[in-house]
C-alpha cells in the first residue's frame, strides 16, 4: 500500500475516532494517540525523507491536509464537550431557592459594651473629648496630684496593686488621666471623657471584682458651678434611664473635689416610692461627683482663682447593671452566648 493510501485511510479512521469522542478524558486520550509527536500521523511524516521527490511533495501535502482536518474535527469536538460538561456542572451546583435556608447564629454585644458605646456617645454629643491612657500609672498621677494624702487609706497595699517599690501602679481610677490631660492642656480650658480599665484589691463576688471600668469626666473652665454640673448629669442620667427618672444629689467626700455629692437616680422599680431594690429609699446612688478641689486646679497648672471646674466618675458595670437588672457582675465578663443573646435587640 502507497503512502497515499495509507494517509487517505487514516483520514478516514481518525474522522470516526474523532465522532466516538463523547468526554473530555476521550478527548485527551485521542489527542496523545493520534495528535502527539508519537501518533501514527507522525510516523508517517518521518517516512516522506524515504520517498521520490514528486510523491514526498504530494504525500507531504497530503499529510499536512488531513492533519489540519483532524485537528479542526477536534477542536470542535473538544469545544462542543466542554460547553456540555460546563453546562451539566452548572445545572449540579445550581441553587434551589425554593430550599429553606440554614439559620445563623447572630452574635450580640455584651451590656458593659453597649452601656459604654452610649455614655461616650452620649457625652460627645456635648462636646467632650474623649481620652485614653496607660493603665500602668505612677503614685503621683494616680494619688498625689489628685489630693490623695500619702497617709489615705487607698494608698495601702489593701486597695492597690502595686508593681514597684518606686511607686509604680496599676492605676485605681481613670482619674489619672485628667493630671495627664491638665498637663498637656498647659492651662487651657478643656472637657474631658475617660474611659478604661482600674484595677484594686479586691474579693470577687456578685457586686465586686478586682478589675473593673469607669467613665471618669473632667470640665475645667472660667466660671463653672455647681448647676453646671447638675445640669450635665441631669442630661446624662436621663438619656441613659430616661426621661421620667429624678435626680437627688446628697453631699459626700472625695480628695479631689470640694463640695462633692453622691448622685442618685429614681428607683426604676418603684418610681421613687421605695421598694426592697432601692432599701426603701426610693432612689437608687449611681455615681460620684463633685467640684474639683482648688488644690488640684492648683498642682496641675490652673490658677483656682480663674478657673473652677467639675468632675464626676461612672461605673460601666454598676450602669449596665442598673439598667439591665443583672444580678452578678461576673456575668458581664463570662461571655456566657445565652446571657449575651438576650441583648442582641440593644445593639443600635
Amino acid at each position: 500500500m502507497s503512502v497515499k493510501d495509507r494517509i487517505s485511510e487514516l483520514r478516514n479512521k481518525l474522522r470516526e475516532e474523532v465522532e466516538k469522542i463523547t468526554d473530555s478524558s476521550l478527548a485527551t486520550n485521542f489527542r496523545n494517540k493520534y495528535l502527539s509527536k508519537k501518533s501514527e500521523l507522525s510516523s508517517i511524516s518521518s517516512e516522506l525523507a524515504s520517498l521520490p521527490p514528486d510523491e514526498r511533495k504530494e504525500s507531504g501535502a497530503l499529510l499536512n491536509e488531513v492533519r489540519n482536518e483532524v485537528e479542526e474535527l477536534y477542536n470542535a469536538k473538544l469545544d462542543e464537550i466542554t460547553l456540555k460538561e460546563l453546562n451539566e456542572r452548572l445545572k449540579a451546583e445550581a441553587i434551589d431557592f425554593s430550599v429553606p435556608g440554614r439559620d445563623s447564629t447572630v452574635g450580640a454585644l455584651n451590656p458593659f459594651y453597649i452601656v459604654e458605646n452610649e455614655i461616650i456617645d452620649i457625652f460627645t454629643k456635648m462636646g467632650y473629648e474623649v481620652v485614653e491612657g496607660p493603665e500602668v500609672e505612677t503614685e503621683d498621677n494616680n494619688f498625689t496630684l489628685l489630693n490623695i494624702p500619702s497617709d489615705h487609706p487607698a494608698r495601702d497595699m489593701q486597695d492597690t496593686f502595686f508593681l514597684r517599690e518606686d511607686g509604680l501602679l496599676l492605676r485605681t481610677q481613670t482619674s489619672s488621666m485628667q493630671v495627664r490631660t491638665m498637663a498637656e492642656k498647659a492651662g487651657a480650658p478643656f472637657k474631658i471623657i475617660c474611659p478604661g480599665k482600674t484595677y484594686r484589691r479586691d474579693d470577687d463576688d456578685a457586686t465586686h471584682s478586682h478589675q473593673f471600668a469607669q467613665v471618669e469626666g473632667l470640665l475645667v473652665d472660667h466660671d463653672i458651678s455647681m448647676a453646671h454640673l447638675k445640669g450635665t448629669l441631669e442630661l446624662f442620667l436621663k438619656s441613659m434611664f430616661g426621661e421620667k427618672r429624678e435626680i437627688r444629689m446628697t453631699p459626700s467626700y472625695f480628695p479631689f473635689t470640694e463640695p462633692s455629692v453622691e448622685v442618685a437616680v429614681s428607683c426604676f422599680n418603684c418610681n421613687g416610692k421605695g421598694c426592697s431594690m432601692c432599701k426603701g429609699t426610693g432612689y437608687i446612688e449611681v455615681l460620684g461627683a463633685g467640684m474639683v478641689h482648688p488644690h488640684v486646679l492648683e498642682m496641675n497648672g490652673y490658677d483656682p482663682k480663674e478657673y473652677s471646674g467639675f468632675a464626676f466618675g461612672i461605673g460601666i458595670e454598676r450602669i449596665a447593671m442598673l439598667r439591665y437588672g443583672i444580678d452578678d457582675i461576673r456575668r458581664l465578663y463570662t461571655n456566657d452566648v445565652r446571657f449575651l443573646h438576650q441583648f442582641t435587640k440593644q445593639v443600635k
